[in-house]
Formats: C-alpha cells, structure tokens, sequence
C-alpha cells in the first residue's frame, strides 16, 4: 500500500466515507452532524469540520497492539481521563483520574475506545467550551458524540500505515 503525498485522511461527512491512500471505508460522525469549527460547542455532538493535526495513538491493553506503529501511543490506565469541563483548567486535556472536574474516562465498557487516535481539534491552546476529546475511535455501530468512528478491522488495516505528520481533513 502505498503512502499519499499530502498524507492525509479524508472523512466526507455527508457520504460516511474516510479515505486514505488506497483505502476508502464507512465511518460515523457526531450525532449532530457537522458543524464549522468556529461554531463547535461542548455536548453539542457536532463533528468539527476542519484539518486537525494527528496526535498520538493510545491503546487499550489486551484489546489491541502497538506492534506497528509509527505513531507515537501508550497503553490507556485505568486512571486516564480527558476533560471535559469547561470550568477545568486542564480543558481538553489528558488528566488522571478521580478528579474535582469532569472527565470522561478513556476505559470503557464498549470497545469504541480499544483504539483512540487524538485528533489536534481545539488543543492549541484549548478555548472552554469550544470542543473537547474529539478522537478517530472504533465504531459502535451508532453516531458518536463528536468523534470520527470505523469498524476495528477498518481501523486496524489504517493504523500502521500513519506517520508522524499526518493530518485528518473532515469535509461537510
């Protein structure tokens, strides 16, 4: 499989569909639909519309591997959080868990986070209120809360094929 140019992901809302590379498959988007960035809000379940810069990687232990990735990823704790409080100093950031603030724990008992890609959406620094923990993530069959979702075979076939670099451009 060969690499693109512009390494970039693809995700056409309107049409469900993510490519890269040779690769085209189904996604699911936020239950909101998607919306232009600047009008993102928290709880809103809009997909924020947009090219975001491709984090890192984190993997749940004994439901997914590490072995070939270029990435950069870690193993999720069962103390790992992400919040989600506006009120938060650390808003749309990791934080460890229990916490004063909320958080959503990055252990669930779907399988939707086996597989957390962090997307660069609303982190340079982060505005409250503007979004938070918007993730590629394994699908759970139904709309996300502002995420991008695939199947984890779709994910797992894509995964090794990241780089450092790489962008994620979500189109209406």
């Amino acid at each position: 499989m060969s690499r693109p140019a512009a390494n970039i992901i693809r995700v056409e809302c309107g049409a469900g569909r993510l490519t890269f590379a040779d690769l085209t498959m189904s996604c699911t988007i936020g239950r909101g639909g998607a919306c232009r960035a600047a009008d993102k809000r928290e709880g809103d379940g809009c997909t924020p519309i947009g090219t975001w810069p491709i984090r890192g990687v984190l993997l749940r232990p004994g439901k997914a591997e590490g072995r070939g990735i270029v990435l950069p990823w870690r193993w999720v704790r069962a103390t790992d959080g992400w919040s989600d409080d506006v009120a938060d100093p650390a808003y749309n950031r990791p934080v460890r868990l229990p916490r004063p603030f909320s958080a959503e724990s990055l252990i669930r008992s779907d399988d939707a986070y086996d597989v957390i890609i962090v997307l660069g959406h609303n982190d340079a620094p982060p505005v409250p209120g503007q979004g938070s923990a918007i993730f590629f993530h394994l699908s759970e069959g139904r709309p996300t809360a502002g995420c991008v979702a695939v199947e984890r075979t779709d994910m797992l076939r894509l995964l090794p094929l990241l780089a450092p670099g790489d962008l994620m451009e979500i189109m209406p």
